[in-house]
């Protein structure tokens, strides 16, 4: 499921500014990232199953290995996932209201401070 007009498309931080936001929201980078490529995620562990809301991001300057980058942000995507295939994001996977909800106030959460800092 793809969350569009969150308010988090297009927005360009620091990756350090980033890093800091999405982990006191419980989105976690860990080993998701390349020299150009940033993934944070926040798992939903509910009856329903398992559920990720993922926040991608690209270096649209300087390289994330340095610790050094200006992170242009992707659409938010929510996905379910599948053992031992992985997550699915497409558009007939359902996923539970409360997980939707929860996802949707936690981009509210994180776009309002990022509208004072966007590059």
């Amino acid at each position: 499921m793809k969350f569009e007009d969150s308010g988090l498309e297009g927005v360009k931080a620091e990756l350090s500014l980033l890093d800091d936001l999405m982990e006191s929201k419980g989105l976690i980078r860990a080993g998701q990232w390349d020299y150009e490529r940033v993934t944070y995620d926040k798992k939903f562990s509910v009856a329903e199953g398992t559920f990720y809301l993922r926040i991608q991001g690209i270096a649209a300057a300087g390289d994330v290995g340095s610790g050094r980058a200006v992170i242009q942000l992707m659409a938010p995507l929510l996905g379910k996932h599948y053992y031992p295939h992985g997550v699915e994001y497409g558009s007939t996977e359902e996923f539970p209201s409360h997980v939707v909800a929860k996802s949707k106030a936690l981009i509210l959460e994180l776009a309002e401070p990022l509208k004072t800092v966007q590059m």
